[in-house]
């Protein structure tokens, strides 16, 4: 029922400009829309909504990832945009944080200004 529709990805944020600049500026995704509850991005057919709520604790896990075609050349764009790659004691991650998964596919992680987890990963 649900397998054929769009799917909408919701981001707590306590701070809506930081927000913006961070996913529009640094991610490059696209403004669809703002409002006092709510600034819509688009990232390919998917929308997010980065929702304003009040204090809250980011939970330790990935809240949110993109696929990419190429992992490194990904990675280092968002370097140099100032992304920071988080790095997890006991995982083997290479000089860009990038971690290889037993069965092959590459995942790196960061953080929003929110605390929030995001990654990157190339399934090849």
């Amino acid at each position: 029922m649900l397998g054929s529709q769009s799917i909408v990805g919701f981001i707590p944020t306590k701070d809506f400009a930081r927000a913006k600049t961070f996913y529009g500026d640094t991610l490059g995704l696209r403004v669809v829309s703002e409002d006092q509850f709510a600034v819509a991005f688009e990232s390919a057919a998917t929308m997010i909504r980065v929702v304003k709520v009040g204090d809250f604790t980011p939970v330790k896990f990935t809240i949110l990832g993109w696929q990419v075609d190429d992992i490194d050349e990904t990675a280092a764009a968002l370097q140099k945009r100032g992304v920071v790659f988080e790095r997890f004691p006991g995982m083997e991650q290479d000089e860009q944080g990038i971690w290889r998964a037993p069965g092959g596919a590459r995942v790196a992680w960061f953080k929003d200004p929110d605390g929030n987890v995001l990654s990157i990963s190339f399934h090849g």
